[in-house]
């Protein structure tokens, strides 16, 4: 990676954390179980205790209006996972301590192609109730049995003692709780002291961060560091740095490992990396939405309008899994009224500011690729000339940034199904989450050839009648690519992270949602007691619904449902 040098007084902050890990590695060693578990319940405290601080600070950096209900983003993208994940993986190594696998008490199943699944939601009574009506799945490769699932599950904590050096995370800049998790995957699944170098966007964040992995900076197993560039690069280059993690674009990562120019894209097409070693990572791409026709109502099509309104523009559309193309039937009969609702959900959203660098340019980039290409409004684009024959820079470029783009493709429910999952799998870049919206009777005439077509997406996380943001917001769900990317040809990424289980190769999950929320569910013979998300853009109480959450996270008791219920119904 090509940049300016760091000074000499970063270079000796860099060089002490590093040695300080060095060090801090043979105290990681010799913590057992029980003490890697006290220090996990230690953190689930701290953040608890710092979480309003979190929110105020990427309130701040996001500038978003005070009292604003999408302030409730922020406790639930915070703290909120980052809580649940401390208290998935306290129950792992719990489990491992008590010389039980982290998945007894989980629910296997099958899945099409001889696969096992994991049933990882719901899992507990608070699930049923606070998600009731959503699922997920942890699906593993073809041929692993259930006993192959269950004696591996617990990765590195199967062998505490061999640790595995001094990685670098390159901490997100969008999503406030990745860095967090993405420190805890590595010491916890992967048994590595970590250096955390922050992106300067969440710097004001550093304060908070220290706070919620004291326990773990006090051992001598973390270390935080700020800067740009140059500080990230003379670290990933560091001679007793093992091993990189990043979360970012492809090009970041390309940057990173190949360098930059004309140099990088030569060391690329020649495969001889720069960076002389293992890199994992999560990286985004072009996600689609698949939308199956049907026989919708006027609120089925205005709610599922804003449910991929959501998909688009929760956080401002700077998320790597944010739905980029909506795919729909030209056959279908409502495709003009659902896209006139569609522009509708985009144009009506809460505005907000555009802070994440870049922005501005890549939308502009976006409107001038497209002769059809429309300005919603409040920076927003909506493409609906997206040709199949010739489908430009949409299907192939992350614009990170509020730009959705419609592609329409031909048949019925089955017909047309096929060829999107083949367009999908075949000309969309990255691999990181796909999202299917079906009404009910769709899925129930399409039977068993649903299940098969989410076994044939290759995507890390296949959302039906979901967002695959559920997936990553469930500790207990892998979240990354599918399976098989390589450093020259990364796609959106390679490895996984979260998966509070520690289970061994996994290969996807798979999240369902309800197609009706509640209480309109009701009238259609659906017991779901799920109303409309608090992660919809357009939910009116998501802010008091999001802090109710992460404070119900922090001490799960009976005594805050009836809040939580209240919060989430007025929605």
């Amino acid at each position: 990676m090509t940049a300016s040098q760091p000074t000499t007084e970063q270079v000796w902050t860099i060089d002490q954390a590093v040695d300080d890990l060095v060090r801090g590695e043979a105290a990681w060693a010799a913590c057992g179980r029980a003490k890697r578990r006290e220090l996990l319940e230690r953190m689930h405290a701290a953040t608890a205790e710092h979480a309003e601080a979190w929110v105020r600070a990427a309130v701040a950096y996001k500038r978003l209006p005070e009292g604003s209900p999408l302030i409730g983003e922020e406790w639930i993208t915070g703290p909120y996972p980052v809580l649940t994940s401390l208290g998935a993986l306290a129950s792992s190594v719990g489990a491992l301590e008590e010389g039980r696998s982290p998945v007894d008490g989980f629910s296997f199943g099958r899945a099409p192609g001889g696969r096992v699944s994991v049933r990882v939601l719901p899992h507990s009574i608070w699930d049923q109730l606070l998600l009731n009506g959503f699922s997920a799945e942890v699906w593993m490769p073809p041929g692993v049995t259930k006993e192959t699932v269950r004696g591996r599950a617990g990765l590195s904590q199967l062998r505490p003692t061999e640790t595995n050096g001094v990685g670098v995370v390159l901490g997100a800049g969008n999503i406030t709780s990745i860095p967090v998790l993405d420190v805890l995957y590595e010491l916890y699944a992967n048994n590595r002291v970590v250096a955390l170098k922050l992106n300067p966007v969440t710097d004001g964040l550093l304060d908070v961060f220290s706070q919620v992995l004291a326990p773990l900076i006090d051992l001598g197993a973390v270390r935080i560091l700020t800067g740009g560039a140059d500080v990230g690069s003379y670290l990933v280059h560091h001679p007793k740095v093992s091993h990189v993690h990043m979360t970012g674009s492809s090009a970041t990562h390309d940057a990173i490992v190949f360098g930059t120019g004309a140099e990088g894209a030569g060391r690329k097409k020649a495969g001889t990396p720069l960076l002389d070693k293992p890199v994992t990572s999560e990286l985004g791409g072009v996600s689609p939405t698949i939308v199956l026709p049907g026989g919708w109502s006027e609120a089925d099509l205005r709610y599922q309008a804003e449910h991929i309104a959501t998909q688009k523009l929760h956080n401002g559309g700077y998320n790597c899994v944010a739905s980029q193309v909506v795919v729909v039937s030209s056959d279908w009969a409502q495709k003009d009224r659902f896209l006139a609702h569609l522009r509708a959900a985009l144009s009506d959203a809460p505005a907000r500011p555009a802070y994440y660098p870049g922005s501005d340019d890549r939308v502009a980039t976006a409107l001038a690729s497209y002769p059809g290409a429309e300005d919603i409004g409040a920076g927003r684009v909506l493409i609906k000339d997206v040709a199949p024959a010739d489908p430009g820079p949409a299907l192939a470029s992350e614009y990170f940034g509020p730009v959705l783009a419609v592609l329409e493709l031909p048949g019925d429910a089955r017909r047309f199904l096929d060829e999107a999952v083949r367009t999908a799998n075949e000309e969309f870049a990255g691999t990181l989450g796909v999202n299917l919206i079906a009404h009910p009777g769709t899925i129930a005439v399409l039977g068993t050839a649903l299940d098969e077509a989410i076994a044939a997406l290759r995507y890390g996380t296949v959302a039906l009648n979901a967002w695959t943001g559920v997936g990553y917001l469930t500790a207990t769900a892998t979240w990354g690519a599918y399976p098989g990317h390589t450093l020259d040809d990364v796609q959106s990424g390679i490895g996984v992270v979260h998966n509070a289980l520690l289970l061994d190769g996994p290969e996807r999950t798979v999240v369902r949602g309800p197609f009706h929320p509640a209480p309109r569910a009701i009238l259609h013979g659906r017991t779901t007691l799920s109303p409309k998300p608090p992660w919809f853009v357009t939910n009116r109480t998501a802010a008091t619904t999001g802090r109710l959450l992460a404070d119900f996270a922090a001490a799960p008791r009976w005594s805050a449902l009836p809040k939580i219920f209240a919060s989430a119904l007025r929605g």
